[in-house]
């Protein structure tokens, strides 16, 4: 397809999805805040042609629509990933007729897939070289009031294992610290982390080549959950349609991506830290400061009229929620033979994606579900989900209420909920009390429905609930006081059940600050309820120990309140939205 940014934005303008903003803006909240607002009524993707205090244009939400990923990459990965799934069984028992029926896909793999070495002179990335580069002129965005400062937030950043070479490309986000340093933002569980661990064992820095912009498959390719092992650039080929073009030049640790628009070469030292944060994340809370790697400036090479792509994160919905939904979809044919026996698997965007997903798996045999949700959680990045629902009922996982109630009617508490205490937690998620630590749940429910699940209460009215709703049946949520004061609610709620028909019939309880705006549709209700609890400390239920196993009784209550020690929601800035509101015919005249 796109060969390099500017390809995608020619045919992004030509189609009416891309509008140029001539007016001056600021890098510093203004630009944020206009991104939001376009992302938030599905607008186009946006070209800021003067961005204050930096020559670079920049260019945003690039893939803020289905429509636009669509316009990325057509339609042929979706139809090659299918195709590759299809044909996999046969290639685990080739025969002559089969390999002969596979010769359409052979093509597509060995001549249209990989990567190819280019000369300098024709790698538009080469063009120029600088040696003495001042970080602090490229317009990073400094997105939300309570920012560290700016930071690079579609960086693709490539490293190599120290004694394996295997490459590793991800986004990482990077805090601007002065001309020649940034953070190195390594969470848990990422591949370009793991290479830092082993060079940092062995005293060695860590070279690595930070491009930005480059072919819109690179972009998405970087963000892509794949198994580990499975090199990102041969995935970024795959979308591309073609061989990856690369090149080699003298002051590059690595070979760099010929289309990209920057590429800036340096190193990580071994046991350097420093403070980065705070940042307004995905979560839609700020992730608060803590000590990373840094990265040090060698040199940056760039296009002659070289453009600056960046994104905006925060409360969902934004722009890499429709990235995150295209790459499952994309992938999920392959799940079956990544992990046998789950036939869908779905995270949720709305939560972050580590903190929900739900599975939809084979039970040909009493508890076989359980081993699959023990398989989904020890694969990739899943080993990050918090909290897994898990059925054998056919039902579109994408549809929140709908899997509810699919594992609700089924689900049989003294056996079916599995908490895990002391385990890694995205470092991104605060509700574990302690930096990248927390616990996880599985939440089962298989076979026949074993009750019917209410869709309304009509019991008396509850100790401490001001407001009461049901966001699905069998899912009642409600709202009181604040959590500080009164963290007895549960077990208030928990005693008022021994007693309450109507409360017990509902096998899920959720505790949140305002019920009415938490039902409002599934992105309010999943976002508020996931993203503010963690399952060893926040989820209550009657329980009993027998043959030193924990067993549960109904209702399960949720404890989704916003604690005093979570961090706080990003909002924008009132002045910033002001005047926002006031110049927003200067961005966009005439519409």
């Amino acid at each position: 397809m796109h060969a390099n940014l500017r390809s995608f934005l020619q045919a992004l303008e030509a189609d009416g999805e891309l509008v140029r903003i001539a007016a001056p803006v600021d890098p510093k909240l203004e630009l944020a805040e206009i991104h939001r607002r376009v992302v938030a009524e599905g607008g186009p993707a946006l070209w800021f042609e003067r961005v204050k205090g930096s020559p670079y244009p920049v260019v945003t939400n690039l893939f803020g629509t289905p429509h636009r990923l669509e316009r990325a990459f057509g339609r042929r990965p979706e139809a090659l990933v299918r195709r590759l799934a299809e044909a996999l069984p046969a290639l685990f028992s080739p025969s002559a007729k089969a390999l002969w029926n596979l010769r359409d896909l052979a093509g597509e793999l060995l001549f249209r897939t990989g990567l190819k070495m280019v000369p300098p002179e024709k790698a538009p990335v080469a063009a120029i070289r600088d040696d003495d580069f001042d970080l602090t002129t490229l317009p990073a965005l400094t997105s939300w009031p309570e920012d560290g400062g700016p930071f690079l937030t579609l960086p693709l950043v490539y490293t190599e294992h120290p004694e394996t070479k295997a490459g590793n490309l991800g986004i990482y986000r990077m805090q601007i610290f002065g001309p020649r340093t940034t953070g190195m933002h390594w969470q848990i569980h990422k591949g370009g982390g793991f290479h830092h661990h082993v060079a940092e064992a062995r005293g060695e820095p860590l070279p690595a080549t930070v491009f930005l912009g480059g072919p819109p498959a690179l972009i998405v390719a970087a963000v892509a959950p794949l198994p580990e092992g499975v090199p990102e650039l041969l995935f970024a080929s795959l979308l591309l349609g073609g061989r990856l073009a690369r090149t080699r030049v003298d002051g590059a640790p690595h070979p760099l991506v010929a289309e990209a628009e920057f590429a800036l070469v340096g190193e990580v030292p071994p046991h350097e830290r420093a403070p980065e944060g705070p940042f307004g994340d995905h979560y839609g809370y700020y992730s608060l400061v803590h000590d990373f790697p840094v990265f040090h400036l060698k040199r940056v090479f760039r296009r002659k009229d070289a453009l600056f792509p960046a994104t905006v994160v925060g409360k969902p919905v934004q722009e890499d929620y429709w990235i995150g939904e295209y790459l499952q979809r994309l992938l999920q044919p392959l799940f079956p033979f990544v992990m046998p026996g789950v036939r869908d698997l779905w995270s949720y965007a709305e939560t972050g994606f580590h903190a929900l997903a739900s599975a939809v798996v084979r039970e040909s045999y009493s508890r076989e579900a359980l081993a699959h949700a023990l398989r989904i959680l020890g694969e990739g990045q899943l080993t990050l989900t918090k909290f897994l629902l898990v059925t054998d009922a056919p039902v579109d996982l994408r549809d929140a209420r709908a899997t509810f109630t699919a594992v609700l009617s089924r689900f049989r508490p003294e056996r079916d909920l599995v908490i895990f205490a002391e385990t890694a937690m995205d470092t991104l998620d605060y509700t574990g009390r302690r930096f990248n630590h927390g616990s996880k749940a599985i939440l089962l429910g298989t076979g026949d429905p074993v009750r019917t699940l209410p869709a309304a209460y009509d019991g008396p009215p509850l100790p401490g609930a001001a407001a009461l709703r049901v966001f699905s049946p069998g899912v009642l949520v409600l709202s009181g006081r604040p959590y500080a004061g009164a963290e007895d609610w549960p077990k208030r709620l928990l005693a008022e059940a021994e007693t309450n028909e109507a409360l017990r019939a509902f096998p899920l309880v959720v505790l949140v600050d305002d019920a009415r705006a938490a039902v409002r549709d599934q992105t309010a209700f999943l976002w508020t309820v996931f993203t503010r609890f963690d399952p060893a400390y926040d989820l209550h239920a009657p329980t009993f120990v027998g043959h030193n196993r924990l067993g549960f009784a109904l209702p399960i209550v949720i404890d989704a309140r916003m604690k005093p020690f979570y961090p706080g929601t990003v909002e924008p800035d009132p002045e910033t939205k002001a005047l926002v509101d006031r110049r927003w015919t200067e961005y966009f005249p005439g519409r």
